[in-house]
């Protein structure tokens, strides 16, 4: 009997009752830590993207993407909280006087 397409490329099947049953594993993907913006992606993905999150997912590219979207949301997130400073001084609102100890507005 000749071999079927998904047995040359490594595929294998299992016998259960008078089936042949594909076995079908996702590719070995690296581990890495995924924050916030990387969770919050992901919910996002499930909900309103599954296409793309189906395809990241079956092609062992997911948590590099989330990583990577964390990685880049947190560093746009302190590029803006500096900024923030930088426009307020030295953590003194604009506009506002600081208080001297016992004196009232």
């Amino acid at each position: 009997m000749e071999k079927t397409f998904f047995e040359k490329t490594g595929g294998e099947f299992e016998r259960q009752g008078d089936c042949l049953i594909p076995r079908l594993t996702l590719p070995p993907e690296k581990e890495q830590p995924i924050g916030l913006f990387g969770r919050q992606h992901l919910d996002y993905l499930k909900q309103c993207r599954r296409g793309t999150y189906t395809n990241l997912l079956t092609s062992g590219r997911l948590n590099a993407y989330l990583a990577d979207i964390d990685r880049q949301a947190q560093e746009r997130f302190e590029r803006l909280i500096e900024g923030i400073k930088q426009a307020q001084g030295n953590g003194t609102p604009k506009g506002r006087k600081r208080l001297r100890k016992g004196a009232t507005p």
